[in-house]
């Protein structure tokens, strides 16, 4: 037995959703093929899950006695059914998303009104044109492209459409960034202290000059009076 296959389940019982296993085409049908996983029931991978893109014909993907890798999506132990998929499947499940989360994703399409935003769920999520931090531009093109890394956060979730709303607003990392800055400012009580500092400082470095020149006008002004005395 293979490395890839030592790990094998041996029952029904061992499967979960999103184990991935390696299985052989046993039997095509016009809705999906069975894989035989080793078990003692084949799984059947629907032809909506054959691939990520849309499929006409499960002939046009696998044949008998091709070896593929699957991934459980269901399992039903009492009715001995294993529901399986050919598309790996996404990395953020959508019960598991909420409003307020952040994310790092990836700009996989963009359009006039936005950008789309791979953040590993099912479908990408939708990064409007009035989301994008106010930043001031004629078209999203000239901010993304495919393939760009974008920060952002869940604005809204529609279960039902499998609807993500996306937006750059109110980040986390904004937010410090923000308050390191404010942190850094001085108060204007702050302020004002300096520059009475500096003043007393500017005031101590003239106070001997001052004095010099004080007495230079003194002694100036006694010879002054002591040649006018004189003559």
């Amino acid at each position: 037995m293979s490395e890839e296959n030592s790990n094998q389940p041996a029952s029904i019982n061992d499967l979960h959703p999103r184990m991935q296993l390696e299985g052989t085409i046993r039997r095509v049908e016009l809705y999906g093929a069975f894989v035989d996983i080793g078990l003692e029931r084949d799984g059947l991978v629907h032809i909506s899950r054959l691939s990520d893109r849309r499929v006409d014909r499960v002939s046009d993907v696998v044949k008998e006695g091709d070896r593929v890798t699957v991934w459980v999506t269901e399992v039903d132990p009492n009715a001995g059914r294993i529901g399986l998929a050919m598309v790996k499947p996404p990395d953020v499940n959508w019960r598991d998303l909420a409003e307020g989360q952040a994310y790092t994703g990836q700009v996989v399409r963009v359009e006039r009104y936005g950008v789309f935003v791979d953040i590993g769920a099912e479908k990408p999520g939708l990064l409007h044109a009035k989301e994008m931090k106010n930043d001031v531009f004629r078209n999203t093109s000239e901010v993304f492209r495919v393939g760009d890394e974008v920060e952002v956060r869940i604005l809204g979730l529609d279960r039902q459409k499998r609807r993500i709303d996306l937006t750059m607003e109110n980040l986390a990392d904004t937010i410090e960034e923000d308050d390191v800055d404010e942190e850094e400012l001085p108060t204007p009580i702050e302020v004002a202290f300096r520059k009475a500092q500096e003043t007393r400082r500017q005031d101590k470095r003239r106070a001997p000059e001052k004095r010099r020149r004080e007495d230079q006008d003194d002694i100036l002004s006694r010879t002054l009076r002591q040649h006018g005395g004189s003559s």
